[in-house]
C-alpha cells in the first residue's frame, strides 16, 4: 500500500534522508522541523480530503517535543498511525509513547527492514482505524435518524439513501412539508461522511429577506452597501471543508438561483463589492418544501439549477401518512426529554396514546417532538396522561366520545373511545406496507395474531379496502 507519510525531525539530514528512502519505496513525503509546523500540515491535508495516514516523528524536537506531537495528534487525526523515533532509546519513553497510541518506537540510525516492517504494521493500523471511524460514522448517522424518523419502510428507503450518498459529495435534494425531517436527513448525511468533523452550516432561504441572502451566503467587504462596516465571510466560506445545508431553496430569487449554480458548477463566488473570486470547499446539501418540477414549469425556478441540484433525491412522506410511526418517535422524544429536564418519564397513558395517535400533525415530526417536550414539561407523574396533551389534541374528535370544543362532555367507555384511533392507526400502517400484515405487526409490536383479532374485530377487510 503505497502512503501519504509525514516526517518530523529537526535534523534536516535526517529527514531528508528518510523521506528519499520512502520515496524510492513508492511512498508519497514530506517533512516538517517541528510539531507545531507538523500539527498544521497534519490539519491542511485533511481539509484538502488528502490525509497523512501515517505520522514519522522525532521524540525529541525543539519546543514541543515528538510526545506532545503525538498526544495531540491522537486526538485531532484519530485514523492517522505514528512511529516515534529517537537517538538514544529509553525504556520508560518507549513505554510511554505506547501508551499515547504510537505503532512503534524506533532507534536511529534506522534499518532499513526494521523500518518497513513498522510502517507495514502502521498501515495496518491505519486501515482498521478508517474502517472503525467510518463504522462507527455510519452507525452514529443511522441511529440519529432512526430516532428521528421512524421504521416505516419509506422511511427505511431514506436511510438507505443516506448510506449511499454519505460517503462522497454528491448534491442532495431533500423535499417534503415543513416539519417532515429535512435538516435531520442533512445533520445524518453529514455526521455519516468524511466531513463529519468539520462544520455544518445550516441556512434558512426563507427566513432571509431577498436583499440580505447574498451577503449571508457570500459574505461581504467593507463599504459594500450601507452599514457593512467590516469585511464579513458568508456561510459558504465557513462551511469550508465541511457541509452547508440550503433549506426552502423554493425560495431563492432567481438572481440568487443563477449565483447558486455558479457556485455549484464552478466552487467559486466574488462577495457583495468584491472582483476577488473566492474558492470554496462546501458539500452541498438543499432541500425545498415545494415541488420545484411545478416551479420549473411555472418558470418560478431555474431548469439548469433544478437538474444540477436534482442528483439524488430524498423524499419524506408526512407524518399523517405513516401513522405506524407516531408512537416510538414519541417515545424517543419523552426518553429526550427525561434525560434534559432530569425527571422520571416512563412513558404514556392509553389515551395520551390514542389522542397522539388520531391527530393529524399538520407540522409534521417537528409538531410532534414539540407537543412531547410541552407534555414532558407539564408532567406531574411519571407518565404522561391525556391531561398533559395540548388542547387541541387532546381532545378527541366529534363522534369519539368527548363533544367537540365547546360542547359538554359525553360519557363515554374507554374502550369506545380508543377504538375508532386504533382502527386509524392499523389501517394506516396497512396500507403503508401494502396490506403485508407481517410488517405491519412487526411496526406496530404486536405479533400477527393479534394484529388479525384486531382487524376482524375493527371490520378491517383488507379485501374490499385494497381494491
Amino acid at each position: 500500500m503505497n502512503a501519504r507519510i509525514l516526517i518530523v525531525d529537526d535534523d534536516a539530514i535526517v529527514a531528508r534522508s528518510l523521506a528519499e528512502f520512502l520515496a524510492s519505496e513508492g511512498h508519497d513525503t514530506a517533512t516538517c522541523s517541528g510539531g507545531p509546523d507538523a500539527l498544521a500540515a497534519l490539519d491542511g491535508a485533511d481539509k484538502a480530503e488528502r490525509p497523512f495516514q501515517v505520522l514519522i516523528c522525532d521524540v525529541s524536537l525543539p519546543g514541543m517535543d515528538g510526545l506532545e506531537v503525538l498526544r495531540r495528534t491522537a486526538l485531532r487525526h484519530r485514523v492517522t498511525a505514528v512511529l516515534m523515533l529517537t537517538g538514544y532509546g529509553s525504556i520508560a519513553q518507549a513505554v510511554e509513547a505506547l501508551r499515547l497510541g504510537a505503532v512503534d518506537y524506533l532507534t536511529k540510525p534506522l534499518v532499513d527492514a526494521e523500518l518497513r516492517a513498522a510502517l507495514a504494521r502502521a498501515l495496518r493500523q491505519h486501515m482498521l482505524l478508517s474502517e472503525n471511524a467510518s463504522l462507527r460514522r455510519r452507525a452514529d448517522g443511522e441511529a440519529a435518524l432512526a430516532n428521528v424518523l421512524g421504521s416505516d419502510p419509506r422511511m427505511l428507503k431514506v436511510m438507505e439513501l443516506v448510506r449511499a450518498v454519505a460517503p462522497g459529495r454528491t448534491t442532495v435534494l431533500m423535499t417534503g412539508e415543513s416539519g417532515t425531517g429535512k435538516s435531520l436527513v442533512a445533520r445524518a448525511i453529514h455526521r455519516a461522511g468524511p466531513r463529519r468533523n468539520k462544520p455544518f452550516v445550516e441556512l434558512s432561504c426563507g427566513s432571509i429577506p431577498e436583499t440580505l441572502l447574498e451577503s449571508e451566503l457570500f459574505g461581504h467587504v467593507r463599504g459594500a452597501f450601507t452599514g457593512a462596516h467590516t469585511d464579513k465571510p458568508g456561510r459558504f466560506l465557513a462551511a469550508s471543508g465541511g457541509t452547508i445545508f440550503l433549506d426552502e431553496i423554493n425560495s431563492a430569487s432567481p438572481g440568487m438561483q443563477l449565483k447558486l449554480l455558479r457556485v455549484l458548477q464552478e466552487r467559486k463566488f466574488e462577495p457583495v463589492g468584491s472582483n476577488t473570486t473566492v474558492e470554496v470547499d462546501a458539500r452541498v446539501l438543499l432541500a425545498s418544501n415545494q415541488p420545484l418540477e411545478a416551479l420549473v414549469a411555472s418558470g418560478q425556478f431555474r431548469q439548469d439549477l433544478y437538474y444540477r441540484i436534482n442528483v439524488v433525491a430524498i423524499d419524506l412522506p408526512p407524518l399523517r401518512d405513516r401513522a405506524g410511526d407516531i408512537r416510538p418517535l414519541a417515545e424517543g422524544f419523552l426518553r429526550e426529554q427525561s434525560a434534559e429536564l432530569a425527571k422520571q418519564l416512563t412513558g404514556f397513558t392509553p389515551a395520551a396514546l390514542a389522542a397522539l395517535c388520531a391527530f393529524r400533525y399538520p407540522g409534521n415530526v417537528r409538531e410532534l417532538r414539540n407537543i412531547v417536550e410541552r407534555a414532558a414539561v407539564m408532567a406531574q407523574s411519571p407518565t404522561i396522561d391525556v391531561d398533559d396533551l395540548p388542547p387541541h389534541v387532546a381532545s378527541p374528535p366529534a363522534g369519539m366520545g368527548p363533544a367537540t370544543l365547546g360542547g359538554p362532555w359525553v360519557p363515554t367507555p374507554l374502550e369506545d373511545a380508543m377504538r375508532e384511533p386504533e382502527r386509524r392507526i392499523i389501517l394506516s400502517a396497512l396500507r403503508a406496507n401494502g396490506w403485508n400484515r407481517q410488517h405491519t405487526a412487526e411496526q406496530l409490536r404486536i405479533n400477527r395474531t393479534t394484529l388479525y383479532k384486531k382487524m376482524k374485530s375493527l371490520g378491517i377487510e383488507p379485501e374490499r379496502l385494497a381494491g
